[in-house]
């Protein structure tokens, strides 16, 4: 059965998710900023009524906070939380990676050739919003590669609640992800070696959390205007 295609008005709303899910995955928006409705539709152009519905989706999500008499806040997840996420992770993660077959791999190497060379230049550059999108995009790829829309899109959720993670409990400014970590996955699912590509994505994942202090911390006031420009 196809589905329906989107009216203007989910487009609109998705259009203001995939923007502030951008911000936030890309530590533009930290955990606990308020949004401000008023701020949000002047920065992105868009109608009130339609910031209600996103942050109402993104609430659903975990993503966002709707609170009593202080409204919308990016959410600030608990340790528990944090804990929860990456056990999520590797197991999804670990059944995007064995779905992967080297025809797959074959099928979008241009794709991975373009994001390999992105991600380099990315590390070896000092601007920090554009290392964690190239490092958090290399995740997505592969649940974009795998082929199983479900995993993929429950993985994009777990990647923007990941970025909420980081961005309040890892221990220094340094983007934790590790490029040759990425490149020995993609070598091993080229391979064929899923047994090898899901031992090491497992022990990625492991070195993330463990960078994390997973102690609570309050997050400073942030320009949604600034935030949000050009997305």
């Amino acid at each position: 059965m196809v589905g329906k295609p989107q009216t203007s008005k989910q487009a609109e709303v998705q259009r203001i998710i995939d923007a502030l899910s951008r911000a936030i995955a890309q530590h533009r928006l930290r955990p606990g900023t308020r949004l401000v409705e008023a701020q949000i539709v002047d920065a992105l152009k868009a109608n009130r009524n339609h910031v209600q519905a996103a942050l109402q989706r993104l609430a659903l999500q975990r993503i966002v906070t709707i609170e009593p008499n202080r409204g919308a806040l990016v959410a600030q997840p608990s340790a528990a939380e944090a804990r929860d996420v990456f056990a999520a992770r590797r197991a999804i993660e670990r059944g995007i990676v064995e779905s992967i077959t080297p025809e797959a791999m074959r099928r979008h190497r241009q794709r991975v050739t373009t994001h390999v060379h992105n991600e380099r230049k990315a590390t070896n550059a000092t601007d920090r919003r554009e290392i964690v999108r190239e490092l958090s995009e290399f995740h997505l790829m592969l649940g974009d590669i795998c082929g199983n829309r479900v995993l993929s899109e429950i993985l994009a959720n777990l990647m923007v609640r990941s970025s909420l993670i980081v961005a309040l409990y890892q221990r220094n400014d340094v983007p934790s992800c590790a490029s040759d970590e990425h490149e020995e996955i993609l070598d091993a699912l080229s391979e064929g070696d899923h047994e090898r590509a899901v031992r090491v994505m497992v022990e990625h994942l492991d070195e993330l959390e463990s960078q994390l202090d997973l102690e609570d911390e309050s997050a400073p006031e942030v320009d949604l205007r600034e935030a949000l420009s050009g997305l």
